[in-house]
């Protein structure tokens, strides 16, 4: 009896254990299904990976990191798509990553397809960034692209003033000729 009783608790601990492990699994999934999605549009997958390692080392639930997964997957896509709209067949990790966050930070479409054509490529990133502060800072997208255009046309030491002010001068990366050596692949992935 007491041998039975015992097979039924170990039964009953191995429930306990196996199903938040099937759970975890079955979240995994929806990860993997983002990274499917990136991988077929074309997105480098490292810009996930980070954003997944981050969460794991921060100890975030995996059902949040997923849901983060999948908006940064789409905003990934929807800058990709900018970029090719306007023609850009050049945009590097760093010009996607911060082309995501413009995007999710309230950058249109348009005004990033518009700056993304008319910096240049090795201060594309930074541009962006810029003009991402800006928008967040409360400028009206169109008014921050002409303050960036502007600092653009005035040469790189006027981007990089604009960046400074912005601070986002070290955060953008390789990319960037210096403004700093950060993260090549943009700063946070939020």
């Amino acid at each position: 009896m007491l041998r039975n009783s015992m097979l039924g608790a170990g039964a009953a601990a191995a429930l306990l254990v196996a199903a938040p492990l099937a759970a975890q699994e079955a979240r995994g999934d929806a990860a993997a299904e983002s990274f499917a999605r990136a991988e077929a549009a074309g997105i480098p997958v490292s810009l996930l990976e980070s954003k997944l390692a981050e969460g794991r080392a921060k100890g975030i639930p995996m059902a949040t990191i997923e849901a983060a997964l999948e908006r940064r997957t789409e905003a990934l896509i929807a800058a990709s798509n900018a970029f090719a709209e306007a023609g850009v067949e050049d945009a590097s990790e760093a010009d996607l990553s911060v082309g995501a966050d413009a995007l999710e930070g309230g950058v249109t479409a348009e005004v990033l397809q518009t700056i993304s054509t008319t910096a240049p490529t090795e201060r594309r990133a930074v541009a962006i960034a810029a003009l991402t502060y800006l928008v967040a800072e409360g400028q009206v997208p169109e008014e921050a692209l002409i303050r960036v255009e502007t600092a653009l046309q005035n040469g790189p030491e006027a981007l990089a003033n604009l960046a400074a002010e912005a601070g986002v001068g070290a955060s953008v990366g390789a990319d960037a000729p210096g403004l700093g050596a950060g993260a090549a692949a943009g700063a946070d992935v939020n």
